[in-house]
């Protein structure tokens, strides 16, 4: 979203095509978190400039925007410009659905969309509470973030290790990505946590170093920089792009 946007407002395709031409310039993937309201060009848009997508259904208290979700997220992957597929992001965590609920949007989409590996998004530890969950994923993502859990950036690469080693173990095997892991560079500290230019880009490294290094899947939360997101996560939640809401890169 840029200047003055937020979800739920239409995203254009040429807004899209002009932030994708800046991610595919540094990066091989990106993630989408939805499949309306313009989302649904993200992974088109990717894939024409060669990057492979994960791209998520939005679920939530909206039963008809859940179905169109749903259904578009089928015909996306269908359409080829899904490399691995996410029914829902967090809605355990948030209590939007059921577990059952969720079960069946899994389950319409597994059913639908052939060839394509699909998942679902939560906090990693959510995944050892769910076993009904965790073993109709074929690929868990696993949302792994040190900072909210107020993890002094010193310790916060060994508490990422820790976080992907328990959601590889409820897997059983299965294959776990990281969904969504980084750190803020401005914005208000929790507890042993604190936002600093110094403590992001320390932790960006770090995370690429063991990703590389252990050939651990992950993506990096977030590409810019969002002022909306002040207003569920305070002042910090503006500030966890690697580029700033100027698209200017941080580092």
């Amino acid at each position: 979203y840029g200047k003055g946007q937020k979800p739920g407002d239409q995203v254009t395709l040429d807004q899209v095509k002009h932030r994708m031409a800046l991610l595919a310039s540094r990066f091989n993937w990106v993630r989408s978190f939805s499949t309306t309201q313009g989302n649904e060009h993200i992974p088109r848009a990717a894939h024409s400039m060669g990057m492979k997508t994960l791209v998520g259904a939005w679920l939530g208290k909206d039963a008809d925007k859940n179905r169109l979700e749903i259904e578009n997220l089928i015909a996306l992957a269908n359409e080829g410009v899904v490399d691995v597929a996410a029914v829902g992001n967090e809605v355990l965590y948030r209590g939007d659905l059921t577990e059952e609920e969720l079960l069946n949007f899994i389950r319409k989409a597994k059913k639908e969309i052939k060839g394509v590996p699909i998942g679902y998004v939560d906090a990693y530890y959510e995944f050892a509470d769910r076993p009904a969950i965790t073993d109709i994923c074929d690929v868990i993502y696993a949302n792994c973030y040190p900072f909210w859990e107020g993890c002094s950036q010193e310790y916060s690469l060994l508490y990422m290790k820790d976080m992907y080693h328990r959601a590889k173990r409820a897997g059983n095997g299965k294959r776990v990505i990281i969904s969504e892991t980084g750190w803020p560079n401005k914005g208000s500290s929790l507890e042993g946590a604190f936002p600093s230019e110094e403590n992001a880009l320390k932790y960006f490294i770090n995370a690429q170093k063991w990703s590389k290094e252990e050939h651990i899947e992950m993506f990096y939360f977030s590409s810019f920089d969002e002022a909306w997101k002040v207003g569920s996560e305070g002042d910090v939640g503006a500030y966890w792009g690697i580029w700033d809401k100027n698209e200017k890169l941080k580092y």
